[in-house]
């Protein structure tokens, strides 16, 4: 059984991301042909599969919680943009180290500096009441 980090949208669906390169891996591989993915656009985050059914909320909220994970963010504290696409449209060649994906076709969403601080608040409340 594979450990994947877990997040529920405001419309209860439960959404998964990896911890590290090989758990991301485990992720990709895992998912259906139809699920959709998000990953941030500069290396170094969790890849996050939302399923195939997601709506655009659960999209949006699914990826200030792939930013939040992300090297992006800890090292810069700014704006991060997350890839969108499905499980279907990603390769990888045996060249490609652990953890890398190429995708064909994507589609970008601009996570706010202000969602990801307001989730990070939300977490330590959580861990506070816990």
């Amino acid at each position: 059984m594979v450990n994947f980090r877990e997040f529920v949208t405001s419309s209860g669906l439960r959404v998964f991301g990896g911890k590290d390169s090989a758990n991301n891996d485990k992720l990709v591989l895992e998912a259906k042909s139809s699920d959709v993915l998000l990953h941030t656009a500069e290396p170094g985050s969790p890849f996050v599969n939302v399923g195939a059914e997601a709506s655009k909320v659960d999209i949006k909220e699914a990826a200030v919680f792939c930013a939040k994970y992300s090297q992006d963010w800890r090292d810069g504290k700014k704006d991060v943009v997350v890839n969108v696409f499905r499980r279907c449209d990603m390769t990888k060649d045996k060249r490609m180290k652990e953890g890398t994906w190429g995708v064909k076709k994507e589609e970008r969403v601009r996570v706010r500096k202000g969602d990801i601080l307001k989730y990070e608040e939300e977490l330590g409340k959580l861990k506070n009441d816990g």
